[in-house]
Order: structure tokens, then sequence, then C-alpha cells
């Protein structure tokens, strides 16, 4: 036996879980590609040298009510591949788009659109770009308003992660980025997503601002706080969520964190009818 998570906070993904149990079966979505970045700090790189030993904190966004998938919930930044992000020409550096294959499983060309748009999906909603003129200079500047256009222009897609490194002369920084998890949502959501959890560490040039409309709140917290308002029920998260949390939790430092972890197996949570009611349940394979 796994995990369990119960639903029975989560009203719109528990009624679905429910009816799914019951019989009442639709047709699977076929998922969608999709990446998420946990964004990671030392307390000392903000509040001065007194947090140190107390493990990275992490970058997080709560949903909107209104969205359609996971609304209300404590989100990593990212989203939705966009098939431009697989682009060949995109300028790059770092381990390549086949050693990245490898570490993830898939083609070169799938490795890439993961990867590019967990970078592109970062500085879309927290204003963080991984990105340099060079292959390890510092990294671009991207607080001024003529980069917040830009950030704009991503978001509504009105240009291609490619374009903007292009026109500004920047390349990807795929060295910047690590590979934590691997999660498929479950069958009886009518939202799937095939997603890759990544981490970075906070750039010290850069500021991390939750500034989108998909979320009402954007902050740094304290896992261990975080992960005591999602146990009271003050505040909701994914199974996945809760996961790397809690991994993050467990860290002694953000660069710590933020190395490959030496296993990434799929994950999809079952529903389950547990004695509470409708609960996902994860089995952690090994």
């Amino acid at each position: 036996m796994g995990r369990l998570f119960p639903l029975t906070t989560t009203p719109g993904i528990s009624d679905a879980a429910t009816r799914w149990l019951s019989g009442d079966r639709w047709e699977i979505a076929e998922p969608r590609r999709a990446s998420t970045v946990m964004l990671v700090r030392d307390p000392s790189d903000a509040f001065g040298a007194t947090g140190a030993t107390a493990g990275p904190e992490v970058f997080m966004l709560r949903r909107v009510s209104e969205m359609e998938f996971a609304p209300s919930m404590h989100v990593f930044p990212g989203g939705g591949v966009d098939e431009r992000d697989g682009e060949g020409d995109l300028p790059w550096s770092g381990p390549s788009p086949l050693e990245w294959g490898e570490r993830l499983g898939c083609s070169p060309t799938e490795a890439q659109l993961y990867v590019a748009a967990a970078v592109r999906e970062l500085f879309e909603e927290c204003g963080v770009l991984l990105a340099s003129p060079s292959a390890s200079g510092p990294l671009a500047w991207v607080g001024d308003a003529e980069w917040r256009q830009v950030r704009a222009d991503l978001v509504s897609r009105a240009v291609s992660l490619r374009e903007v490194l292009v026109d500004r002369g920047l390349v990807l920084r795929s060295d910047l980025v690590v590979a934590k998890a691997h999660w498929l949502t479950p069958e009886f959501e009518p939202r799937r997503y095939d997603t890759w959890f990544f981490a970075a560490v906070m750039p010290p040039s850069q500021v991390a601002d939750g500034d989108t409309t998909e979320a009402d709140l954007a902050e740094w917290v304290r896992p261990a706080d975080l992960l005591r308002e999602y146990e009271a029920g003050s505040a909701l998260m994914l199974p996945p969520t809760v996961m790397c949390v809690e991994q993050v939790r467990d860290a002694a430092s953000a660069a710590d964190f933020v190395a490959h972890a030496d296993l990434t197996p799929l994950v999809m949570p079952e529903v389950v009818d547990a004695p509470g009611g409708a609960a996902m349940e994860v089995v952690e394979r090994v």
C-alpha cells in the first residue's frame, strides 16, 4: 500500500474521484506535457546570516480560485510546453538536449521541450530568467520596463523563447536547472499533465515577483511552515507538490537540494476508496 492523500478538502477533485470510483467513467484525457520549477534559496540570502542552518526556502504561488486546474492550490511556477520551445536553433548552453534526453528517458527534442519550458515558465510567472550572454557569464538583468514587456509578450505567445534569446544575444542556461521528479495526473481528472519537476537556485542578481494573473499570492515560504498549514487544512496542495515541498524541507541548503535526483520514475497517483472517502494513493517506485 502506498501513501494516501485524502481529497475531502478539495471539492472539485473529490467529486470527480467519487464519481469515478462509483463506476461513472468518461474518456481518459490525453496528458499535456508541462514543466514546473522549484526555485529555492537559503534564508540567509534574504535575512542575513541567521538562517543558514534552517534549510532552504522555496518560491510558491497560490493559484486563483477561478482556474480550471488546481484552483486555490499552492504550486511552483510552471505550465504547459509551447511547441516552439523545441525549435532546433534555440540558443543553448550547458548539458545538451541529447544529454538531457538520456537523463529524462526521452528523445533530445522532447527533453529540450521540457527544459526550455521550465526556463520560459519561470520567467513568465516570477520574472527569473536563467539565461546569460555566454555559457558561464552572469545572468541577464531583466528588471526594467522593457523586459516586463518581453515577459508579457511571452505570456501572450506573441514571441517564442528562441526569438527572445536571439534578439537579446542570450543563451539558455540548462546547467542551472536539475531534474527532481516526474508525475502524471491521474486518469479520472479531465485535465491531465505529464510534468517534470525541476529545481534551480534563485539567482542573486534577479528578483522573484510572482507577477502573474494566474496567482493571487506569491511568496517565499519555509517548507515546514507550509506543510503545517497543509496538515491543518489552511493551505491546499496536490500530492506531487506536498512530496516535493517535503524534499525541500529535508535539504540542508539550496545548493544541496539543486542536484539531480538519482531516481526519477514516472509517478501517477491512483484514486482509491479510503475509510474517509476518496483519496489519491501514491506508490513510490524504487
